[in-house]
């Protein structure tokens, strides 16, 4: 399946539908499968054609994007599990989670259709003050704001909050002044707040002493140092806060409860991407299915060649055996109960489907699966990317297995 680019210019001539029965329009009101069947084909007929304009950014990017958050609030798709008092379709987690999968299929998928700010508006509103909440939220719902996080800092271990070295200094005034550097942010280079993981006491190593500020970023002192391009593609940057002042209003959470509001934000995050990289492997696999069934060698099509029934076989064990793990996750953290266990089994099973489905569907495709007709190169950079993000594999092993354990101790 080729997929090619396209300008803003190409996004205007609609229709009345979405490509996958919905109508131009409909949306909240309509019912779970509606809404599904809506997001899937608008994210497969718009969004996916101008990837390649949307991988390299700059103003052609944004004004795609633009044209397409437009198109998606016509259709009644934007903001689907954001809250409805805020302008969002007030969508259950449960109910978001397979369309979470469909949106995901791209990586602008979530951000095409309003959904990117989830995280960030679920913490602020459950953490932050009232002036932060009028001042930023519906805003954050509408798209007129965008946000990033920042936590993981240069030569400080992702999974190791307690080496934070970003200070946080209080003023007289009750504010707060930020100084230190992070990176591998996502966005940030397009984002007009951060959350910034900072030490407001202690010292680097200490478990105390952590808390979260939102800062605006065209504050003075805020900057990008450079692009992290992860395996060539650019979207992850580098920044430093040199003395930031941050109002004391915009402390998220207690001062010091960082790690209670950053615990209950990974849980959901980790569980939301790996939603989103079933999503990915869904598409990996029915491109792989396609190429199977539509190419053929001297002698037969493809799919008559048992290696490659076992490739289709083992790709669809692994979508099959890890879905319903996701969901589980995603049951449990929407009852408000401990999934631990759960996240960690549904992040590394995720980032391991998408691997292994993508893998099969390069090899199916041959050399045409290492060029740029098709997204599987880009797939399989995620793919890759996924057993680091949100912590490595070996960390959510080893913190599953220990729970685990925990409950069968070992005899003398």
């Amino acid at each position: 399946m080729a997929e090619h680019g396209a300008g803003a210019e190409d996004l205007r001539d609609t229709g009345g539908t979405d490509g996958a029965g919905g109508v131009a329009g409909g949306g909240r009101g309509e019912d779970a499968d509606g809404l599904l069947e809506g997001v899937a084909g608008f994210v497969r007929r718009r969004v996916m054609p101008h990837e390649p304009v949307l991988d390299a950014g700059g103003p052609a990017a944004a004004e795609v994007l633009r044209t397409l958050r437009e198109e998606a609030r016509t259709r009644g798709l934007w903001a689907l599990p954001l809250p409805a008092e805020l302008g969002g379709g007030g969508l259950s987690l449960t109910a978001y989670a397979a369309i979470a999968e469909a949106e995901g299929a791209s990586d602008h998928g979530p951000s095409a259709v309003g959904s990117a700010p989830l995280l960030d508006v679920t913490m602020l509103a459950q953490h932050a003050s009232e002036e932060v909440q009028e001042a930023y939220l519906k805003r954050l719902v509408s798209g007129e704001l965008r946000t990033c996080y920042a936590m993981t800092e240069p030569g400080v271990p992702g999974t190791d909050p307690f080496g934070t070295a970003t200070r946080a200094e209080k003023q007289r005034n009750g504010g707060w002044k930020v100084t230190g550097r992070k990176w591998f942010i996502s966005g940030a280079a397009q984002s007009d707040l951060v959350t910034v993981l900072a030490r407001t006491d202690g010292r680097p190593g200490d478990r105390d002493g952590l808390s979260l500020m939102l800062v605006r970023t065209d504050a003075p002192g805020f900057r990008v140092v450079r692009d992290l391009p992860v395996l060539g593609a650019s979207g992850q940057y580098e920044i430093e806060l040199d003395g930031v002042e941050v109002p004391a209003d915009h402390l998220v959470g207690q001062v010091g409860g960082a790690l209670r509001v950053a615990s209950d934000r990974l849980q959901l995050g980790r569980t939301l991407r790996a939603l989103r990289w079933l999503g990915q492997a869904q598409r990996a696999y029915d491109l792989m299915c396609e190429r199977a069934s539509a190419w053929r060698d001297a002698r037969r099509p493809l799919a008559g060649h048992q290696l490659v029934q076992q490739h289709v076989f083992e790709a669809l064990l692994a979508l099959r055996t890890t879905r319903p793990l996701v969901h589980e996750a995603v049951a449990l953290i929407a009852a408000g109960r401990d999934a631990r266990v759960e996240v960690g089994l549904a992040k590394v099973a995720a980032a391991r489907a998408l691997e292994r489905v993508t893998d099969s569907a390069i090899q199916i495709h041959g050399a045409a699966g290492l060029g740029p007709d098709t997204a599987l190169p880009a797939l399989f950079r995620t793919a890759r990317a996924a057993r680091i993000l949100d912590g490595p594999d070996e960390l959510h092993i080893t913190s599953v297995a220990r729970r685990v354990l925990g409950g069968h101790p070992m005899e003398d």
